[in-house]
């Protein structure tokens, strides 16, 4: 680990040799988070499917940007060596908007949230970041507060977030309101309704629709027009071969919600023991389906960052 810290942002972050030539060259970079690796499923399947995603960006004609807190560094751009170290580290700190920084003075490795790659892609000048689903807000809110950092990161950090909508297991009409409230558009990709992560469909309208990349880059574009304003959101169902009935996990997440109650599961923790809780309930078709999506968001977020850059 470095012993002294930069003079700036732009001095903490460290590009992969791919990353830097994508850079160098003005090629199409889609950033991608890293909690999926870490906290998201065990080694070897987690780096798998990190590939895997990644080798989807480039077919799509565009480059991967894996983003981690290295040896107090900020990577952007992990290589293969890198994508084993993360995936078999122990205690890998999950970083949001409050704990980048934490990592980054203490030097433990630490993986980003859809907050904190918002924050590095925009540092590194990346327009499109790819994801599984937000964050939101928690239901039972009301009482406990408990809404995630992502939905003020969407209205102050102009990335476009290419996801399957909020997770499930959150109340998503609460979520859509606080992203109403906070000036951030929602466009549902091919569909008329709001998509609800694992399921296509989730009851609730789409404010906004689009059908192709080109125009989902005319947005970005005309975003960029307004000072002052945060990111897109793009809500892409899963393939419909994949997907798990709204139905059908409702009632996986309703169990999985109660149980995490009664054990007093609380904070940070709540999501990643709802998510295995599921798992489990499942019988591993929530991760099969999860997968699919991500790669799904992955193919779209690169045919929306070529498409800017043919803007360009």
């Amino acid at each position: 680990m470095s012993t002294s810290l930069p003079a700036s942002l732009a001095d903490l972050l460290v590009y992969s040799a791919e990353v830097q030539a994508a850079r160098a060259a003005g090629k199409p970079i889609v950033a991608l988070e890293s909690t999926i690796i870490t906290h998201g499923m065990p080694f070897p399947q987690n780096v798998e499917t990190a590939r895997q995603v990644e080798a989807d960006i480039r077919a799509a004609g565009a480059v991967p940007a894996t983003i981690a807190v290295l040896d107090g560094r900020i990577r952007i751009g992990l290589d293969a060596a890198d994508l084993d170290r993360l995936g078999q580290e122990k205690n890998v700190m999950k970083c949001s908007r409050a704990d980048l920084a934490i990592a980054v003075a203490t030097g433990r490795p630490g993986s980003t949230t859809v907050a904190a790659t918002m924050m590095a892609a925009e540092a590194a000048g990346i327009s499109v970041f790819a994801t599984g689903g937000i964050g939101g807000v928690h239901k039972g809110a009301e009482t406990s507060f408990d809404i995630s950092a992502d939905l003020d990161e969407l209205s102050r950090t102009p990335v476009c977030v290419v996801c399957a909508g909020a997770k499930a297991l959150l109340d998503i009409p609460k979520t859509l309101e606080v992203l109403e409230t906070r000036g951030v558009p929602v466009i549902a990709y091919g569909t008329d309704e709001v998509p609800a992560f694992w399921s296509r469909e989730s009851g609730l309208p789409a404010p906004y629709r689009m059908d192709s990349a080109g125009e989902i880059a005319r947005l970005i574009e005309a975003r960029k027009l307004f000072g002052g304003h945060g990111g897109v959101l793009i809500a892409n169902p899963v393939p419909a071969e994949s997907e798990i009935s709204r139905g059908e996990m409702g009632q996986y997440i309703d169990a999985a919600i109660a149980e995490a109650a009664r054990r007093d599961v609380r904070g940070k923790a709540v999501t990643p023991f709802v998510l295995g809780h599921i798992f489990e309930l499942t019988k591993g078709r929530s991760l099969v389906t999860n997968i699919a999506l991500v790669r799904n968001n992955a193919r779209l977020a690169a045919a929306i960052a070529v498409a800017l850059a043919a803007a360009k």
